[in-house]
């Protein structure tokens, strides 16, 4: 029979979050019921909350960090035994026929993923709730393996920040030798500096903030670029392989291509919404691009966390009680948070 579980979620773009019950879906053949213990806060928690996106459907229970442990599996589940520490992340569903899908690029499913949260639910009719409850039932095709050596609550947040850095770092197939720049020292950069410093590059964090250098060196950069001194630019000028651009809004991007070498590339992964304009020269001259990446399919979203394993990278995170999640929303908005908040989810229980 369907479960009842407790959650978190809001009413309307407008209101707080504020206790709820939900349920979950009966356990099919193919499915994986989790008990969730921690879930990561990220800012697309506050943009579906808040309606940014014009998407909404209410209640919003967001969450799509999610780490926890297999309470039940169904008869057909061969990859996960009851016990095993595990985790989901952005997606729960996708056709997994179509060309996107059978490419392990399930982010980019022709026929719509099924995302964690405010998605079309296929089984229960309404839309998809995401880890702000205390279990969540998933087809085992998009349940990960979480490795055992590294710390649960660290790991929450590599389910989507840890794979959105990930993905484009490993598409453009950065290096050991590489000049990698990370621009923004938030959730995604701090990411991007462990997995860039891990993959063997030289990393220079790109910040307007001075008082961010100590940080970002303990976190694996071997420079650090004020982007606002005209001079350390022109230092910098035609030297970088490549640019992981985690800014969240729109923002001029002609300083930062000039850092690029001749072709080049930064990647978008931060603003979801227009940029400034800039100027076609800053392409043309040096035959540079600008591109996007969304996430990561399940693949490789499970070699991040195999990654991660072997190197000990979690991210750097903020305990919260369940009950200080509108305060925590508040706070990131203010970017008051070093680096990721997750939620520890024996509060809600």
């Amino acid at each position: 029979m369907k479960e009842t579980v407790k959650a978190y979620g809001a009413k309307s773009a407008t209101a707080n979050l504020e206790p709820m019950t939900i349920e979950r879906r009966d356990l099919q053949a193919t499915d994986v019921n989790i008990d969730i213990l921690y879930c990561g806060v990220c800012h697309s928690d506050i943009h579906t909350v808040r309606n940014d996106w014009k998407g909404s459907t209410y209640p919003v229970i967001p969450g799509h960090e999610i780490i926890g442990r297999v309470t039940e599996v169904g008869t057909e589940v061969n990859n996960f035994k009851v016990g095993d520490l595990v985790g989901v992340g952005c997606m729960v569903d996708s056709c997994q026929t179509c060309n996107s899908c059978q490419h392990d690029l399930e982010q980019f499913c022709e026929n719509g993923a099924t995302f964690t949260y405010n998605s079309p639910d296929k089984h229960l009719g309404g839309q998809t709730y995401g880890g702000y409850t205390t279990s969540v039932v998933c087809d085992q095709e998009f349940v990960l393996r979480v490795p055992e050596n590294i710390d649960p609550k660290g790991a929450a947040p590599l389910l989507c920040a840890g794979i959105t850095t990930w993905s484009p770092l490993r598409h453009w197939k950065v290096k050991k030798g590489d000049k990698v720049g990370v621009i923004g020292l938030g959730g995604l950069g701090h990411l991007g500096v462990k997995f860039a410093n891990a993959l063997g590059a030289h990393v220079v964090m790109i910040t307007t903030s001075p008082e961010k250098a100590d940080d970002a060196e303990r976190l694996g950069a071997h420079e650090v670029l004020i982007s606002k001194n005209q001079d350390a630019m022109k230092a910098h000028a035609n030297s970088f392989d490549f640019i992981l651009n985690t800014i969240p809004v729109g923002h001029a991007m002609d300083p930062y291509l000039s850092l690029l070498k001749i072709d080049a590339t930064m990647v978008l992964v931060g603003a979801i919404e227009p940029m400034k304009e800039f100027n076609g020269g800053s392409l043309v001259m040096g035959r540079k691009r600008v591109a996007g990446s969304l996430i990561g399919g399940i693949k490789e979203t499970q070699e991040m966390l195999d990654f991660c394993g072997e190197h000990n990278i979690v991210s750097d995170i903020e305990m919260i009680n369940m009950q200080d999640i509108n305060d925590a929303f508040e706070r990131v908005t203010k970017n008051d948070v070093k680096y990721r908040f997750v939620i520890d989810m024996a509060s809600l229980k």
